[in-house]
């Protein structure tokens, strides 16, 4: 009787742990859901803080147009405040940013590397300790 006791309890502990866990994995898909659609967002506004800090229309930043758009563009100023980056910081953002070396920053390079930075905010200063 009491094996029989155990057997339902356990039988029932299953079915709770099971529905728990059924809700967590459709939670953490929605959470995915979610983060893609702020990424694509925040590249999307990445993208125009791009072409508003190329001051010359060549598709490609220098070290000079991303100093000049941090005091001229306000939305990058307010990116670079939430990343906590001075203008003592630019020329080792631009540098990091800079993936392929060339000395000067293509769209892909500074989006990518732009939403990579401000979103994993805690290793930042990692980034910059490193580089």
């Amino acid at each position: 009787l009491m094996t029989l006791a155990f057997g339902v309890l356990n039988l029932i502990v299953a079915v709770i742990v099971d529905t728990f866990a059924e809700d967590r994995s459709k939670d953490v898909e929605s959470r995915a859901e979610e983060m893609e659609v702020r990424e694509l967002e925040e590249k999307s506004i990445l993208s125009k803080i791009f072409h508003k800090i190329d001051e010359d229309g060549s598709g490609a930043l220098t070290f000079d147009e991303l100093q000049s758009g941090a005091k001229r563009v306000s939305e990058f100023g307010q990116w670079l405040r939430v990343m906590d980056i001075d203008d003592a910081d630019l020329r080792q953002l631009f540098e990091i940013v800079d993936g392929d070396g060339s000395g000067e920053v293509e769209p892909q390079e500074f989006v990518d590397a732009m939403f990579r930075m401000k979103n994993t905010e805690a290793k930042t200063a990692t980034k910059f300790v490193k580089h």
